[in-house]
């Protein structure tokens, strides 16, 4: 498998690591999203202070506002922090 094969199949398998614990392994609940977050993104929450920071992220990753975070808006998230991180990575080479 390409590194960008693997990739995916990490994100796949990391979304339904975390959906099934609910019993609905199509979506994360906001419990099941703070879990993944605390787990697989810990820097990511830790270097913020604000305290609603999982219920702001919840409320905009959840764009059909079904109260649940499909793999759709989830994938979503991944990229859009991803592209944030590659962005940050430019700018610091550049110093």
């Amino acid at each position: 498998m390409s590194q960008l094969e693997t990739a995916m199949g990490m994100t796949i398998a990391v979304f339904d690591q975390y959906a099934r614990t609910d019993g609905n392994r199509q979506t994360l609940s906001k419990a099941e999203l703070k879990t993944l977050l605390e787990k697989e993104l810990p820097n990511f929450l830790a270097s913020g202070k604000d305290k609603n920071a999982i219920d702001k992220v919840f409320k905009n990753l959840d764009e059909n506002g079904d109260s649940q975070v499909d793999f759709k808006e989830f994938v979503l998230f991944v990229a859009a922090l991803t592209c944030c991180c590659h962005k940050y990575f430019e700018q610091n080479a550049a110093k």
